[in-house]
């Protein structure tokens, strides 16, 4: 070492300074390596941040340059980067020219206050809406400069003009359903979470003689004011509670009237009660008459003599008299219970009020069937075991239902059937009479004949079946009769004797030898009895005549 000398030192210590100068650039080097790094990792987020970010930056610069995302470029439509104004748009790409124009004085304006700039803006030829907001651009860049950052709200913008004409429509619908309510005439009402009145109509307003809804709701005038579970609150209350709509009838007073209202309260989600009343005061007043109505109609099929019982389209009894009780010997309570058809009947066969059958459900089955009938009315004749006849008639109800009457005609058949061997009799006797015998109402008919009447004049049965007048049997009489014009006299004289009420008498001849004795006699219930006496044998020689009224003679010829 000690042989290097002094300049062999020097150069050592002058290459170990230069190695460690060296080891330190080194060193400082990789360390700048490593923040280049990472500001270029930096830069690299930042660029994928900013690719993905929902805005797209624009430079505008002082000179009138302008810089632009190439995304926005694309979304505007540009084929290339715009260095101005004038190629951000024109009228087929880019931003509208109206809007571009109006971007333009807005920048101006905000570059000399350095104020926040806030706008929409449109896209030419197409539907895109851009939000636009910016301001002074930060340094380097100089004064006057602005970033501006387009954010594409063209589906927002969409959904709010869906939204907004919604919104008109709806405060359209809400504005004319609010016209109606002013307008119902009936009254209408709204109530708050509080349960007081908020809102009212015209019709609410009169109804309780107010000047207007303020006035209403100031005072919370109601139309019930009755206190308890009755009251206007209570029932808003209870449609609350069961969320469903609360409806009661109550008397009301209605521009000073007492008039019955059916109330009704419709809760709403709100917690709000929503209401209205109808005046039934006619429809109640309706069915009070028809009450009314039904109940005289009672009263008086009540004192009718047949039965009536009416069934509704369940086939149950709806209504009974008390003669259709007493004819079916039913007991009226049981009829109130409202028994089906089919248990009526049963019930009158066990008391012996049917007639007697083979096959009852048959027959059973056959009257049911009259709910259903085409027949507007079916009769039919019962002949029950105790000999009693009933008269049926069951009428179809176009609601499904039927009506029956029953008319007891027990008297009515006992009387006809007396009457028929009274007639019977009677025919019997006056054609075993000897004399010839007939009757005549008082307007000239023949009401009644026996076979010797028929046999002396030789007239078909038939003929006198039709009751002829006196004056038509004069022909048949006048040809038996010797002298012809006696017949006449005989029509007079029957004639006088029912108008007169006179008796006459008389004899006549007829061309068979045969010889008369005849007499007209009133009858008490204004007929005349005309009787003719066969006095063959005792006339002798004499001449034929007739008679005159009041037994006066008068020869015929």
């Amino acid at each position: 070492m000690g042989e290097l000398g002094g300049s062999g030192w020097i150069v050592l210590g002058l290459a170990g300074l230069w190695l460690a100068i060296a080891a330190a650039l080194l060193m400082l080097a990789a360390r700048r390596m490593r923040d280049a790094s990472a500001i270029l990792a930096s830069a690299s987020s930042l660029g994928t941040l900013l690719e993905l970010a929902p805005a797209r930056p624009l430079l505008l610069r002082a000179d009138g340059s302008v810089e632009a995302d190439r995304s926005l470029v694309r979304q505007l439509g540009l084929s290339q980067q715009p260095r101005s104004w004038d190629e951000l748009g024109d009228q087929e790409r880019g931003l509208d020219q109206e809007d571009l124009n109006a971007l333009r004085e807005a920048a101006e304006a905000a570059a000399l206050t350095g104020k926040p700039l806030e706008m929409q803006v449109r896209a030419a030829g197409s539907a895109r809406v851009f939000e636009v907001r910016g301001g002074p651009a930060p340094a380097p860049e100089p004064p006057g400069s602005l970033l501006l950052w387009f954010s594409d709200t063209s589906a927002a913008e969409a959904e709010r003009s869906k939204l907004a004409g919604r919104l008109h429509q709806t405060e359209a619908a809400l504005d004319s359903l609010t016209h109606l309510i002013e307008s119902a005439p009936f009254p209408m009402w709204y109530r708050g979470p509080d349960l007081r009145l908020g809102l009212v109509n015209r019709a609410f307003v009169d109804a309780v003689e107010a000047r207007d809804a303020a006035e209403v709701i100031a005072r919370s005038s109601e139309l019930i004011d009755v206190p308890g579970p009755d009251s206007a609150r209570a029932s808003a209350i209870a449609a609350l509670e069961s969320g469903k709509p609360n409806a009661l009838t109550q008397p009301a007073t209605v521009r000073g009237e007492r008039r019955m209202m059916r109330i009704v309260n419709v809760p709403l989600p709100t917690g709000a009660v929503a209401g209205f009343a109808i005046d039934i005061q006619e429809l109640e007043d309706a069915r009070a008459e028809l009450q009314r109505h039904i109940q005289s109609q009672r009263d008086l099929a009540d004192r009718m003599t047949a039965g009536a019982v009416q069934f509704d389209a369940e086939q149950s009894v709806s209504f009974f008299n008390h003669p259709f009780a007493v004819m079916a010997q039913l007991d009226p309570e049981w009829l109130a219970e409202k028994p089906e058809f089919d248990r009526v009947l049963e019930r009158m066969r066990e008391k012996n009020r049917l007639p007697e059958v083979r096959d009852f459900p048959l027959w059973k089955a056959e009257r049911r069937a009259w709910f259903t009938s085409a027949q507007e009315v079916i009769e039919e004749d019962w002949i029950l075991p105790a000999g009693d006849h009933l008269r049926v008639v069951a009428q179809p109800l176009p609601d499904g239902g039927m009506r029956m009457f029953l008319e007891d005609r027990t008297e009515q058949v006992r009387l006809a059937s007396a009457r028929d061997t009274l007639l019977r009799v009677r025919a019997a006797t006056f054609d075993n009479l000897f004399e010839a015998i007939s009757v005549f109402a008082s307007d000239g008919r023949l009401y009644l004949w026996n076979k010797r009447f028929r046999d002396v004049w030789d007239i078909e049965e038939e003929r006198l079946s039709q009751h002829p007048r006196v004056d038509e049997l004069v022909p048949a009489m006048a040809r038996k009769l010797v002298t012809p014009t006696a017949a006449t006299q005989i029509r007079e004289m029957i004639r006088h004797t029912t108008s007169e009420r006179q008796s006459a008498n008389g004899r006549i001849s007829l061309t068979d030898g045969r010889h008369f004795e005849f007499a007209a006699v009133p009858l008490p219930d204004g007929n005349a009895l005309f009787t003719m006496v066969d006095v063959t044998d005792s006339r002798g020689s004499r001449l034929p005549f007739a008679s005159a009224p009041a037994g006066s003679r008068k020869p015929t010829g």
